[in-house]
């Protein structure tokens, strides 16, 4: 598979089924993730891989209404970091920027693995950070679920979520984001 056919084949699918993880797997993510490029070479980003069982159970208590079918997730992922860890430069600051490209890193490696790798925006990062210990000023960025996409929708999804896993969402018009030489509002649908 090559990276385009990646990006293509990358879905957030909320059915999951178990898959086996093992510490090749998790160097293997990690160390697609560390590629990215940063500012500097700050390499901002850090990874918490949740994967034994009791840790998951934990994990759960962390999720928003909604998000039942993560109790799925085989591994979870809790990216996090903070704004020391990368460049400031006035009022611009670059470890966000910096983890989300290591996460699409680590995602585009998972789909090319046969994988899931599904980020999430439901959480409370103040009980992500007591679970996993992690000290009070990181930032928790997102959970990511990670297992293997279910050949059956599972029940617990919404009536949303399940066309979600039939088709893929519709995605933006190149001209809703795309602008050529500088901003314009003329041809764009903001």
């Amino acid at each position: 598979m090559d990276v385009k056919q990646a990006i293509e084949k990358r879905r957030a699918y909320r059915s999951l089924d178990p898959v086996e993880i093992t510490q090749e797997l998790i160097e293997d993510l990690a160390k697609s993730a560390h590629l990215a490029p940063s500012c500097f070479n700050n390499q901002p980003w850090r990874f918490c891989f949740v994967y034994d069982k009791e840790m998951l159970e934990k994990m759960k208590t962390t999720l928003s209404k909604g998000n039942d079918w993560a109790y799925d997730a085989s591994m979870m992922i809790a990216v996090f970091s903070k704004k020391e860890f990368d460049c400031i430069i006035h009022d611009r600051e670059y470890y966000l920027f910096g983890c989300g490209m290591a996460v699409g890193l680590m995602m585009l490696r998972a789909t090319e693995l046969g994988l899931v790798c599904h980020p999430i925006a439901g959480y409370s990062p103040k009980k992500v950070r007591e679970v996993l210990e992690i000290p009070d000023e990181m930032n928790v960025i997102t959970l990511i679920m990670v297992g293997k996409h279910s050949d059956t929708i599972k029940p617990v999804l919404s009536e949303k979520q399940v066309q979600d896993e039939k088709e893929r969402p519709v995605r933006f018009e190149l001209d809703k984001f795309v602008y050529h030489n500088k901003y314009s509002t003329t041809n764009i649908h903001e």
